[in-house]
């Protein structure tokens, strides 16, 4: 009876621990492909794609994920990060403020977000913005 109690306690343990477990995506190479990043819809209009969250084999957490702001849209507020960010604009103008100032990001410019700063991005050009933001480090795995 003991035998049979203990089995079933190690396999309920063992499928508990697995459902716990999200496995990390960093693991090895691969491609994410872009129909299988589902797309949210913000209340503002923004459509945002999570891409991957997890941890590289050297240890640091690494998140990145997309978004297209409509023209027009109200952003996000401005907010303060727990990480580093790397912000890659594909498509149209964003102004980042940052630091009391604001600068202007066109099609294929790259904005740094340093750990702890304050800011926000809106979209200031006449049509959609797109853009990707890798999260480095910090508060990522959240």
């Amino acid at each position: 009876m003991k035998t049979i109690i203990g089995q079933a306690l190690f396999a309920a343990l063992a499928c508990a621990a697995s459902v716990a477990q999200t496995p990390n995506p960093l693991a090895t190479a691969r491609v994410f492909p872009y129909d299988a990043m589902t797309a949210k819809t913000a209340p503002n209009g923004a459509v945002g794609r999570n891409v991957f969250s997890g941890t590289l084999a050297t240890g640091e957490a690494l998140g990145v994920h997309e978004t297209m702001q409509p023209a027009g849209t109200v952003p996000n507020p401005a907010h303060r990060i727990q990480h580093s960010e790397v912000i890659v604009v594909q498509e149209g103008t964003l102004e980042f403020e940052h630091d009391g100032k604001a600068e202007r990001a066109d099609a294929g410019s790259i904005i740094y977000v340093a750990y702890g700063t304050l800011h926000t991005v809106k979209n200031i050009g006449s049509g959609p913005a797109k853009y990707v933001v890798v999260q480095i480090g910090g508060d990522t795995k959240k």
